[in-house]
């Protein structure tokens, strides 16, 4: 653990697996997905003082790795996914079938629900071959070898919804399903489209994004699975208590066209700042409605009225960048590469909202509850 001064309070090593993940829970207990000593799955508390608590084991199916999981109020969600091999034995191959499964407290497994991706296919794959006359076509659909979580956002829950997202290992074509939370009991998918950004749009909601083989979008889907608007736009997007939605777009594209945006709720798009370049951390987004994040080697902000600016600029080429995290104060943490850096600003304190603020921001945890003790409150539900 290390304090905004930079001071090393305590730190643990444990042994790497395929996916690494934490979660902070409300009482500051840090849940850790592990390897157990004899191979198996755990989650593993470690305390505020960094000393061990409970250790949940996770009986779990040969082949398969905890891909993802969510700390609830009363146990845990988790999304299994074929194991990286580096974690294998000797003739074992990962898992072909994903699977969420939601457990008690003590680690008692509720429901377990197999996710099956199916075949899948997209306008935008194509392939050559003697038997096109070397013509560029459309793949036919075809059934993944490996099915995978998706690499962004694979676990959301919010209210008695579950959004659980997997994806063809290869192609990166994939679908998002949506369960009950209570029952396991599968709601609906959607169909199969490129990855993208999800997040938390309101007590049920989603929203869903896909980039690539030309796509660039994000829908918002209901309660019952169904999409009820899309936007021409993709990227890091914040939802605020009142359920606005704005963010940083991102593409790959060169030169870039990219902005920072406003979905609204009649499906069309309010222009920000251009922002160049592609690389960027998930924004935080304060009372003031003003939205942090960082960007091309610079810290910058987009304030309610959507003006552009910057607090701070470094080299950071190559770095890996994590996420925005707004602190008391107006501090602002952030990871690239192996260093955490601290930046103090004049921003205010983190909002009330489905996305990223509150669980999803500081305590890394996507999951949402509503009504008397969530920490959302009386967030308007869309027709």
């Amino acid at each position: 653990m290390v304090d905004t001064s930079g001071a090393v309070h305590w730190q643990r090593t444990y042994a790497g697996t395929g996916f690494p993940r934490s979660r902070l829970s409300e009482d500051g207990t840090l849940w850790l997905a592990r390897l157990t000593a004899g191979g198996g799955r755990a989650l593993e508390a470690v305390l505020p003082d960094g000393s061990i608590g409970q250790t949940i084991p996770l009986p779990s199916e040969i082949g398969e790795e905890v891909a993802d999981f969510a700390v609830l109020t009363d146990g845990f969600c988790v999304i299994w996914a074929g194991a990286a091999r580096m974690l294998l034995a000797a003739g074992q191959q990962p898992s072909c079938t994903p699977r969420v499964a939601r457990y008690s407290a003590e680690g008692r497994c509720l429901w377990s629900t197999a996710i099956h991706l199916g075949p899948v296919s997209h306008p935008g794959v194509l392939e050559m071959s003697a038997e096109t006359d070397w013509e560029a076509r459309p793949m036919e659909p075809w059934v993944p070898r490996q099915v995978e979580a998706d690499h962004r956002e694979p676990l959301l829950v919010s209210g008695d919804r579950i959004a659980a997202s997997v994806t063809d290992e290869r192609a990166c074509i994939g679908r998002t399903f949506f369960l009950d939370l209570v029952s396991g009991t599968l709601i609906a998918a959607t169909d199969p489209t490129p990855s993208g950004r999800k997040a938390i749009a309101g007590p049920g909601e989603f929203l869903i994004g896909t980039q690539g083989y030309g796509e660039f979008s994000m829908g918002l889907f209901g309660r019952d699975g169904r999409q009820t608007a899309r936007w021409q736009s993709h990227g890091a997007m914040t939802v605020d208590e009142s359920g606005d939605i704005r963010g940083v777009e991102l593409s790959y594209c060169s030169p870039s066209t990219t902005r920072f945006r406003q979905l609204t709720t009649r499906g069309t798009l309010l222009d920000g700042p251009p922002v160049e370049s592609c690389y960027t951390s998930h924004p935080a987004l304060d009372t003031n409605g003003t939205a942090v994040f960082w960007r091309s080697g610079k810290l910058l902000a987009v304030d309610a009225d959507m003006a552009l600016h910057e607090l701070a600029a470094i080299d950071d080429i190559q770095n890996v960048i994590g996420r925005t995290l707004l602190l008391n104060g107006g501090c602002v943490a952030l990871s690239l590469g192996s260093e955490i850096l601290v930046f103090r600003t004049d921003l205010a304190a983190l909002a009330d909202g489905p996305w990223p603020c509150g669980n999803a921001n500081l305590m890394g945890n996507p999951v949402l509850t509503f009504g008397p003790g969530g920490p959302v409150r009386d967030l308007p539900v869309r027709d």
